[in-house]
């Protein structure tokens, strides 16, 4: 018998305050639980392969962040914070509880924030692949300021093989107007301090559900230091290293990345009883 590829389908959402986004959903909404997937500043196609994987489990859900890939972002949601609260309320309007948030790098802060703001009970647990957000306590462990970086430059640090590493001198010339779009959009949600709130890590202890940290051990942008120092900010944080991968684990170790959310879940979110 030939195995059937989990069904995806997009369509837009409305929120309150006149917000509408864009999310891919793939498999089935059964019982009301769900992963919620969060991409970061290189657009939600970083999040579609690992969405796939999951929805034979469970019902997975990927937003576009509003402002990129040509989606429209109201004037007034302008922050992380402002995503934080728009995808609480995306959780509301799903009804969906028990949620799994997953983020990878901008993504990976929004849980948190997420997190932070959960005064109905949506979130059971978080994932953070490679994600930025929090003040590196080491001059060692502090993010790359990408905003600098040629995107040839940014591609080379975010990923250990070079396989993976997009071409960006074979884009198209919409292909590269996307782009520079969606890094616009990145540098507005990222704020001044870009990439962090200074405050973030010291409220982190008021978050009560289970944390994953599983990071590439050879990310360029954000260091192995960083996402340690993430996951012991959390009362529940665990800690995964990632061999031969960079800043997107979840591209370059699949297998190893759907391990180590299998084993959180079955150990810490969801234990299994003898």
């Amino acid at each position: 018998m030939t195995a059937t590829a989990p069904t995806r389908t997009t369509r837009t959402v409305d929120l309150p305050q006149g917000l509408s986004v864009t999310i891919d959903e793939y498999g089935v909404n059964s019982d009301g639980s769900a992963v919620l997937l969060l991409h970061g500043g290189a657009g939600p196609r970083t999040m579609a392969g690992l969405a796939s994987a999951l929805s034979e489990h469970v019902y997975a859900v990927a937003p576009t962040h509003p402002g990129f890939d040509g989606t429209p972002r109201p004037e007034w949601a302008d922050t992380i914070a402002d995503l934080a609260v728009a995808y609480l309320d995306l959780l509301d309007t799903l009804d969906l509880r028990g949620v799994m948030v997953i983020g990878n790098s901008i993504g990976g802060w929004i849980a948190a924030e997420m997190a932070l703001r959960d005064t109905r009970g949506r979130i059971g647990a978080l994932t953070l692949l490679n994600a930025v957000g929090i003040h590196a306590h080491l001059t060692a462990h502090q993010i790359v300021d990408v905003r600098t970086l040629a995107p040839g430059d940014i591609s080379q640090l975010s990923f250990a093989n070079a396989a993976f590493r997009p071409d960006v001198a074979s884009f198209t010339d919409g292909q590269r107007a996307v782009m520079a779009a969606n890094q616009q959009t990145l540098a507005l949600y990222a704020g001044p301090a870009f990439s962090h709130d200074p405050k973030l890590r010291g409220r982190l202890h008021r978050v009560t559900v289970p944390v994953l940290v599983v990071w590439g051990e050879q990310d360029g942008i954000a260091p192995l230091g960083y996402g340690r120092g993430y996951a012991g900010s959390f009362p529940d944080g665990h800690f995964v290293p990632v061999p031969e991968a960079g800043h997107f684990p979840q591209i370059e170790q699949m297998g190893r990345t759907l391990e180590a959310i299998g084993d959180f879940v079955d150990t810490v979110v969801k234990p299994r009883t003898a």
